[in-house]
């Protein structure tokens, strides 16, 4: 098991004897996630769950550019794969669920680019407070990768079916205020203020019911909970499709800054 203090790529923090902060702490790789950032922010939650002191979670990435890029793409273009992880295992679908499971609000305060896998993160917590200057959207499809679980299918409960696809086919980038009227955030305020309105959200929640939170949190995620064994598959199918031809031909045209030639896998 990984302590917080041997966390390389996240840091963890208990604030007030009431929350926990959760940064992804990689913002020279725009905060993008290997197989080692996974099973850090897994074990951060791990924490955040068994500690009686958290009353709720604050999701947010280092610096201002970016909360999340997603998967480190150059890494997988230059070794084959997101790097080594504590099982052998790249477990972002693991990180997924227990964003989901855990009985506690999670609060993502996005500060800058949520893109990609960052873009899921933000999708499946809780809350989401951006600020001014976050940008939106998908990547996958021009990488070669994608997310047919949670990424996709909860999302369209978010925002609707069309908007859905819109994000996922066009790959445009929205901003915060886009995000807002989408219902994809529940705030925006100005840059300077993020992470104090991720403090007065994770306030608040502290001041009522653990066990009623925690009953309303299973309750809503009931609803959406059949999207797991679809997440499987996907996640399945990425696995496979990530080593074929095809899937590289996104990440090496990304290290390599040109435009990726999908033609002839038509």
């Amino acid at each position: 098991m990984i302590k917080p203090e041997e966390f390389t790529d996240v840091t963890y923090v208990v604030e007030e004897d009431t929350y926990a902060v959760v940064t992804i702490n990689r913002p020279d790789r725009m905060n993008s996630f290997r197989a080692r950032t996974v099973d850090e922010l897994i074990y951060a939650f791990k924490h955040a769950w068994a500690d009686r002191r958290v009353a709720a979670v604050i999701l947010t990435g280092a610096g201002e550019r970016a909360f999340c890029a997603g998967g480190d793409v150059k890494e997988r273009a230059e070794t084959g794969s997101y790097g080594p992880g504590e099982w052998g295992m790249f477990e972002v679908e693991r990180l997924h669920r227990i964003i989901r499971d855990i009985p506690k609000p999670v609060i993502a305060a996005v500060n800058g680019v949520a893109v990609g896998g960052g873009h899921v993160l933000h999708v499946i917590c809780d809350l989401s407070i951006a600020s001014e200057t976050a940008r939106f959207g998908q990547a996958g499809p021009r990488v070669g990768s994608f997310d047919a679980g949670f990424g996709s299918t909860y999302l369209a409960r978010v925002v609707g079916e069309k908007r859905a696809r819109q994000i996922w086919f066009l790959l445009d980038l929205y901003d915060a205020q886009t995000a807002e009227r989408w219902n994809l955030v529940n705030d925006v305020v100005p840059p300077a203020e993020l992470l104090d309105k991720a403090r007065e959200y994770a306030r608040t929640i502290a001041s009522y019911s653990p066990t009623a939170l925690k009953f309303l949190k299973h309750s809503f995620n009931a609803d959406t909970e059949h999207i797991a064994g679809i997440s499987n598959i996907a996640f399945d199918g990425l696995d496979m499709f990530v080593h074929t031809d095809e899937g590289m031909e996104g990440a090496k045209a990304f290290a390599e800054k040109r435009p990726p030639d999908f033609a002839p896998y038509r």
